[in-house]
């Protein structure tokens, strides 16, 4: 008989290195038909990680994303990045995408403010112009800007930064520290159906909210979300390494170690909340690699809200439920003889 079960997991889960330096730096220059180059030594690893910072750049510039071209992981090019690791891309890469966007933005703005007639903090960048702040028909095209920059004051809108986020070492007698700059949360639920004479689990759907402060690309947010989640599962239930008498992996390809397929992932309902970080680029903090750590609980715990029994081993296989139902029986069952 199928049973069905609900359970959450929550978490929260910090952004960067614990404690150690991880800098990341970049440089934006503006050209003169008005689109910008990014350089940076991030990775693109599928997450889509270039798009958004190349969002970043535009937003500070005041142009399109598409006028931004991004080059990347090039060590004779592009300047130093700590890594596209411990979910850090978007928060501390971004933050040096953004520093370097501004700092090309205030050769823009003395360049614009000789052609204008004002002074530079009068000035904002919107719509590929840089115009006067409440009077947007006071502009000029961010490409004549970038040309009389280059031309007339024989300075190029050309910036670069660094950043690394700020942390405190941790006190070895007491504990206490700020061994990273932000976190973020996550709570999730899934639901599932148990069949207690096979022990089989079907996941039915889950629910996913996360917090990952301003979310710069929400499809990238939700589609990282459900692609954790895909991973999450296949932790839960699937994945394991198996070993012969002798230590030998008896499952060293993917004929045999089971993962996850399209088939295997459920309705998936993902919810951004909002929460802007005021350290983050935009608001922005992350999402990566915590969206696969709640699931796991929360499957767990929906297997226990069926059939009453705890997994303590991952994965979860069927035979390892249908094991621990079995047990709960003949507990169940010398409770009654006794």
């Amino acid at each position: 008989m199928k049973r069905r079960g609900r359970g959450i997991g929550c978490m929260w889960y910090p952004i960067g290195f614990t404690v150690a330096a991880n800098p990341s730096a970049a440089t934006v220059k503006v050209n003169e038909d008005g689109t910008a180059t990014l350089l940076t030594g991030t990775v693109e690893t599928g997450q889509g990680a270039l798009t958004v910072l190349a969002q970043i750049a535009a937003q500070a510039l005041g142009i399109a994303t598409d006028d931004v071209h991004v080059v990347s992981a090039d060590t004779d090019a592009t300047p130093m990045d700590t890594g596209a690791i411990a979910s850090r891309t978007t928060y501390v890469t971004g933050n040096a995408v953004r520093l370097a966007a501004e700092n090309a933005r205030t050769i823009l703005f003395e360049a614009a403010a000789d052609l204008l007639r004002v002074k530079p903090g009068q000035l904002e960048a919107k719509d590929r112009k840089i115009q006067v702040k409440g009077y947007p028909q006071r502009c000029v095209d961010i490409a004549d800007i970038a040309g009389h920059a280059q031309t007339k004051l024989g300075q190029p809108p050309i910036g670069t930064a660094s950043w690394n986020p700020p942390t405190v070492a941790m006190d070895p007698e007491t504990g206490q520290g700020q061994p990273f700059s932000t976190y973020v949360y996550a709570t999730q639920i899934a639901e599932v159906d148990v069949d207690d004479e096979t022990g089989e689990v079907e996941i039915v759907r889950i629910v996913a909210a996360h917090d990952c402060g301003t979310a710069i690309n929400p499809m990238l947010v939700e589609g990282q979300v459900e692609g954790g989640i895909a991973m999450g599962i296949g932790y839960a239930l699937q994945e394991e390494i198996l070993f012969d008498d002798k230590g030998r992996q008896v499952n060293p390809n993917l004929t045999n170690y089971i993962m996850p397929t399209s088939l295997d992932v459920p309705d998936i309902d993902v919810s951004i909340v909002s929460n802007t970080d005021p350290t983050g680029p935009f608001g922005a903090k992350g999402v990566g690699e915590p969206t696969s750590v709640p699931t796991a609980a929360a499957i767990l715990n929906a297997i226990h809200d069926a059939v009453g029994v705890r997994v303590h081993s991952l994965p979860a296989t069927a035979e390892k439920v249908l094991a621990a139902i079995k047990a709960k029986r003949a507990a169940e069952q010398r409770q009654i003889a006794g």
